[in-house]
């Protein structure tokens, strides 16, 4: 039966989803500041999350509300606008009327930077105010409303998000540091499959499930880019080799399951 989900938030990642959802038949509204740029077939709410006054008049009969949310600004206040503030503006203005929530975190709520491994039964120990806040984004979130699922981000890559490409044509140093991350079409499938999976309630880590050394990741593009080798800096290993343990045990499956053939289809696209 077809649903009325509402993106709020509705940039890059939740067009992807948007895309996902109208082709087998639901109703989408995508909800933000600037609405001519949405595609068509997405129901368009011109709203600010942090004007309260601008939230009046939102669809009515939703059956999920999903909120990919990104800062204006990537210090500490723009991180509590976006993450704790927007979301409960929202929370006010639908008033219980949204029997589902579904909100995108991020990993950065997990501690460790000695190649530790983190699955989701691993202790949240954020060791950054963005994680802090995230934190306490979906504590609060899980407070106010009946139903909170929170899937956790690894970082996302795809279309527009390719810094890794760019690091590698330049060349220099790689750091012997443990990468983790989403191609941004895995991620919007992994949305999909959490609003169709309402039993993972709680949380659940979104990664392709295959850490790679940052060393690793630019070597690889660097050959295929024909670029310079990276020279991999001195020292012990760092950063975190993040699992999915939960929405794999579920039945999810990323298309792109490693960073080669996430980027390669990049590569491709490009070429």
């Amino acid at each position: 039966m077809p649903q009325r989900i509402l993106l709020a938030g509705c940039g890059d990642l939740g067009v992807r989803l948007a895309r996902r959802l109208i082709a087998r038949g639901d109703v989408v509204f995508g909800l933000r500041r600037r609405v001519d740029a949405l595609p068509p077939g997405i129901e368009r709410v011109a709203a600010d999350l942090n004007e309260p006054r601008t939230l009046q008049r939102l669809p009515v009969g939703l059956d999920a509300v999903v909120c990919t949310l990104t800062p204006g600004s990537r210090d500490e206040a723009g991180y509590r606008r976006a993450y704790l503030d927007a979301p409960a503006n929202l929370v006010d203005a639908l008033q219980g009327s949204a029997p589902r929530w579904l909100f995108a975190s991020s990993t950065a709520v997990y501690g460790g930077d000695a190649g530790e491994r983190i699955d989701d039964d691993s202790p949240e120990a954020p060791e950054a105010f963005n994680g802090s806040i995230l934190l306490e984004a979906e504590v609060s979130l899980a407070t106010r409303v009946a139903n909170l699922q929170v899937l956790r981000f690894t970082g996302i890559y795809g279309p527009g998000r390719e810094r890794m490409l760019a690091r590698a044509r330049a060349g220099g140093v790689a750091q012997p540091r443990w990468t983790n991350r989403i191609h941004a079409e895995d991620a919007a499938a992994a949305l999909a499959f959490a609003l169709d999976h309402p039993q993972l309630a709680g949380s659940c880590i979104a990664s392709d499930g295959s850490p790679a050394r940052e060393d690793e990741v630019l070597g690889w593009l660097a050959e295929r880019q024909g670029a310079p080798l990276p020279v991999c800096a001195p020292g012990p290993e760092r950063g975190r080799r993040i699992f999915p343990t939960r929405l794999f045990a579920a039945g999810f499956a990323p298309q792109f399951a490693d960073f080669r053939s996430g980027y390669l289809a990049l590569l491709q696209q490009a070429g």
